[in-house]
């Protein structure tokens, strides 16, 4: 029997938890005239107060009234009062031990309850059983099993008895998992799952190492290599489908723990849970190289795009002096020809006498060079690297098994031919091959008079393959990023259920089509408002003229007159060593507690190990070197943390942790409430071993670099971080931080900069609850729409972009709320959509109605724009926080020049993951003192204007010493309910 501990000791204490809010005690501990009556029969005050607990206990949570039990003084007021019995008498119950058990029994009798046995224990474990089949979270199976005992009707017994049986539970169903997965295998697939752990030939990695490493550049070679990876996954030839009998969540969990373990670690697993683990591993690592072989694909092509442009521009460049040189010549011969025919004279002879037909001559040939496609169109320079692609695009093309809708079966076709020369070893493209998905720009290069030119069909097909892959007009089989976009959303059936019973997680719960409309009628009924008022000149700060739109900026933020609080409550923090500061955060949380074992779901033993490991990440230090700053710590302790207990989930757990305390914290609502937040992207170079999985953007320069994506509370809280490149707009992952954050945080308002909005965005943002209010530059440009046509806006007519199309709407507004639905039950993350909706060139219907439903919300919310200025002014305070916060992070990682350096993308989201925890910790343990600060400068008779509270912050860092060695205390200096003593005011 399994006898380790599922829960850590908030978790027990939630599972027990007795509501305390009038509402949730109402609706649990209300009294009825049936339990009044059997209360009356009691005889003392005491006695009829204490049964009527042990009876609103057994209900709900549904435990028995122990004689250590501890009862929230707010649940016996409640039933008190109900009883009409002062709460004191509570103190006076359960002096005899009988009677609290003879109560229970008699109160177990009237509920129709019965006592925990050993029957109900199996039962307990057998039902436990099914559900950890699914998950292994330990607070979700002993909730399951509470449940399950409520509907048995069976009293609880303790916690500790509840968590062993669910214990047993979980050991029980990882075998049924082993088993399930193993009964598949036969001898043969058992052999070729041990050999994965066997080193390979002349090689220090095992086989398994080597399949699971992720492509070095963006070239041939790694492409190969990678296909190679791939080919010798299939070779294992091993009942695939066995994966889809074990359920998602426990086979990646698997996956996981395989892969956080050494092949010899591997090697000493029971056989069962070794051949089901490397099983999970193969089936997870063959998926993942798929999609980086599309990724690399992806990259190669898009790289070798920019490197013809870029040699374009160097011509372009280059040839300018010869250029000027041909103008002036050029100028001189349209002088001598027009003075000619003024006076008669031969023009030839005066073409000889201006520039010589030899020089004539010259210029023409340098006209026609400098004329030719490869000047005009970068695209004709991209056949330089034909022989690059040839290297691995047969190879590429033959090992995925593509697939395409409708709008791309003729690409398809075009890859099939593709394939089949390769195959035959053929050169000249068959004269009926598909030429329907060549765009007119690859015409000219495509078509010659000879027929079609080899090299750019097959680069115009290449190009056009990783567009539709994007947009998911074309999809691989095995993939899990790339495929077929119907298979992302909820199943029909399951969608339809919860619409027609009025269930949909949507503004629209029943989905009904009158909510468009009035939509519709709110969008015209707020044109015509702002038309009026435009019409008047009323619109504050707001000018519309013929030439567009001027919004007179806004006043600076934070006031003249707070600055001198803002200096003095800075001067007075305690200086800190970062260390010390994460000891003395987690002291007041306990976030290290959400730092569990992948294996046995406990936290970490060596707490300042941890804390060490999780600021190397955060910064930016790495393992190496953390182990050289710290006395007494090895590179193999760290690395052994970091592999048992940081991964995203713990990371977002304690994450969560530290954003609830700030939330809970007085101080914090003095920046807010919780319920608005802002997003922006941050820019890291990427260095070293990471440069070759870096991005480029033409935004940031020439040189590769990651971006992490970061949602921040108007409480100063990150409470949400993304890894992304690049290259993708900032937009596409709003939602996600909005949707899969896991604090309390009830976020109803969000800002972004320009780059953080769609059309696409804004449709989803308003089904989803959220009120989105981007700030976007050269709004004047932005375009307004109306209703319909024929609408009367004289005023606001040079603002006017068009109409909206409500037909197309309409007639796909099914599948614009099942998009939304499947966002918001999680079938699909919303940062996926939203990149196959916005890439280029997908124009299904579904991708066209959400941008004219976001058009309508778009007008609506740059309505409240441009007559609200208190709007504006909340929209750019919050955007200035998270500026700040980034300002915040730039500083924190500081080593390694602050460039990302890491190979591999599991590592660079650690570094990202332990910068966001490093912020918050910082901004609560800023919060926490500022709010010592104030209490400090108005207990001395200090003048504190509370309406200035609001305009200090809590992301200062000159304080805190961020470098040097770090060394931990042996424990916590700062007792339980103590703090540092703040600095005298009068010392900066």
């Amino acid at each position: 029997m399994a006898l380790r501990s599922l829960l850590t000791a908030a978790e027990r204490s939630q599972v027990l938890a007795v509501p305390t809010g009038d509402e949730d005690l109402a609706a649990h501990y209300t009294l009825g005239e049936a339990d009044m009556s059997l209360i009356r029969q009691r005889r003392g005050e005491a006695n009829r107060l204490g049964f009527a607990i042990q009876l609103c206990l057994l209900r709900h949570p549904g435990i028995a009234l122990a004689e250590d039990s501890e009862v929230l003084p707010e649940l016996v007021t409640w039933i008190a009062d109900q009883l009409a019995i002062p709460a004191e008498a509570w103190g006076e119950y359960g002096t005899r031990e009988e009677t609290r058990q003879e109560h229970g029994r008699e109160i177990r009798a009237y509920l129709g309850m019965s006592t925990f046995a050993i029957a109900d224990f199996r039962q307990l474990v057998e039902h436990v059983c099914d559900v950890a089949a699914q998950t292994d979270k330990g607070l979700l199976l002993v909730e399951s099993a509470m449940d399950f005992l409520r509907a048995r009707k069976v009293a609880a017994p303790v916690v500790g008895i509840i968590e062993r049986a669910c214990a047993q539970a979980l050991t029980k169903a990882n075998r049924r998992i082993y088993a399930t997965i193993c009964d598949n295998l036969s001898p043969e697939h058992r052999r070729r799952l041990d050999g994965l752990l066997l080193r390979r030939p002349d090689s220090p990695l095992t086989e398994i190492g080597w399949l699971r490493q992720a492509p070095l550049r963006p070239n041939a070679r790694a492409m190969n290599e990678h296909i190679a990876r791939l080919t010798t996954w299939r070779a294992l030839d091993l009942p695939w489908a066995a994966g889809k009998l074990v359920h998602r969540n426990r086979l990646l969990k698997l996956a996981r723990e395989g892969a956080s373990m050494t092949a010899a670690d591997l090697a000493k697993f029971e056989p069962g849970r070794r051949y089901a683990t490397l099983f999970a591993m193969s089936v997870e690592s063959m998926a993942t190289v798929t999609d980086e072989i599309i990724e690399l694909h992806d990259r190669i092509i898009g790289r070798i795009i920019r490197t013809a442009q870029n040699k374009q521009n160097q011509n372009t460049l280059a040839s300018r002096a010869t250029i000027a040189a041909m103008m002036r010549l050029h100028s001189r011969l349209g002088d001598a020809l027009i003075e000619a025919k003024e006076t008669g004279e031969d023009p030839f002879a005066a073409i000889e006498t201006a520039i010589g037909w030899e020089s004539l001559a010259e210029s023409i040939a340098q006209a026609k060079e400098l004329t030719r496609p490869a000047l005009e169109d970068h695209l004709a320079l991209v056949s330089a690297h034909f022989t690059t692609l040839r290297r691995y695009t047969p190879a590429f093309l033959a090992i995925l098994d593509f697939q395409a809708a409708p709008a791309a079966q003729d690409l398809l076709a075009a890859i099939n031919v593709i394939r089949a020369m390769n195959a035959a070893g053929t050169r000249k493209i068959p004269d009926d091959a598909p030429i329907a998905f060549i765009r007119p720009r690859w015409g000219p290069l495509v078509f010659t008079d000879n027929g079609a030119d080899r090299g750019f069909y097959e680069f115009c097909a290449l190009a056009e393959l990783k567009n539709a892959l994007r947009s998911g007009d074309m999809w691989v089989t095995g993939s899990r990023q790339f495929r077929d976009f119907d298979d992302y959303l909820l199943a029909n059936p399951d969608y339809t259920a919860m619409k027609n019973a009025g269930k949909l997680p949507l503004v629209t719960a029943n989905g009904g089509e009158r909510y468009l409309q009035d939509r519709l009628a709110l969008l015209s009924e707020r044109l015509h408002q702002v038309n009026v008022l435009a019409s008047r000149d009323e619109l504050p700060g707001v000018l519309i003229t013929d030439k567009g739109v001027k919004i007179t900026p806004l006043e600076t933020i934070v006031p003249q007159h707070a600055q001198p609080l803002i200096d003095q409550a800075s001067a007075m923090f305690p200086r800190i060593r970062i260390t010390d500061l994460l000891m003395e955060v987690d002291g007041w949380t306990g976030f290290t507690r959400h730092f569990t074992n992948l294996k046995s779901g406990q936290p970490s033993k060596d707490k300042q190990l941890l804390l060490t490991a999780i600021l190397a990440d955060g910064i930016n230090l790495g393992l190496t070197k953390m182990s050289e700053s710290c006395t007494g710590v090895t590179y193999a302790q760290l690395d052994r943390q970091q592999a048992s207990y940081i991964r995203d989930e713990t990371y977002s757990a304690a994450l969560a942790k530290l954003v609830n305390t700030q939330h809970g914290h007085p101080f914090g609502a003095h920046w807010g409430d919780g319920t608005t937040s802002s997003s922006d992207g941050q820019r890291f170079r990427a260095g070293s071993h990471a440069e070759s999985t870096g991005h480029v953007n033409p935004k940031y320069g020439t040189e590769p670099g990651r971006m992490i994506y970061t949602h921040v509370s108007d409480q100063y809280s990150p409470f949400h971080s993304k890894l992304i490149n690049v290259g993708d707009r900032d937009a596409t992952y709003v939602l996600d931080g909005l949707l899969y954050h896991e604090s309390d945080l009830a976020i109803q308002e969000h800002y972004t900069d320009t780059a953080g909005f769609t059309d696409h965005l804004f449709a989803l943002m308003h089904l989803l609850g959220y009120r989105f209010a981007p700030r976007i530059r050269n709004i004047g440009d932005t375009r307004l729409y109306t209703p319909a046509n024929g609408t009367e806006l004289s005023t606001l007519a040079p603002l006017i972009g068009g109409t909206i199309n409500t037909k197309t709407i309409a007639a796909h507004w099914d599948e614009i709320l099942r998009l939304a639905a499947s966002i918001k039950t999680g079938a699909v993350t919303a940062s996926l959509m939203m990149r196959k909706l916005g890439a280029y060139p997908r124009q299904n219907g579904l991708a066209t109605a959400l941008r004219e439903l976001g058009r309508l919300e778009r007008t609506l919310f740059l309505l409240d724009w441009l007559q609200d200025p208190g709007l504006r002014r909340k929209v750019t305070a919050g955007l200035n926080k998270g500026e700040a916060r980034n300002t915040l992070a730039r500083a924190v990682f500081f080593n390694r020049l602050g460039e990302i350096r890491d190979r591999s993308f599991e590592q660079q989201r650690y570094r990202a993951s332990g910068l966001n925890l490093l912020t918050a910790a910082i901004v609560l343990w800023n919060t926490v003192y500022l709010d010592r600060t104030v209490t400090t400068l108005t207990s001395n008779g200090g003048d504190v204007d509370p309406d200035l509270l609001r305009f200090l912050s809590p992301l200062g860092w000159e304080h805190i010493n961020l470098t040097g060695d770090y060394t931990w205390p042996r424990a916590n200096q700062i007792k339980p309910g103590k703090y540092r003593p703040v600095r005298r005011s009068s010392k900066p």
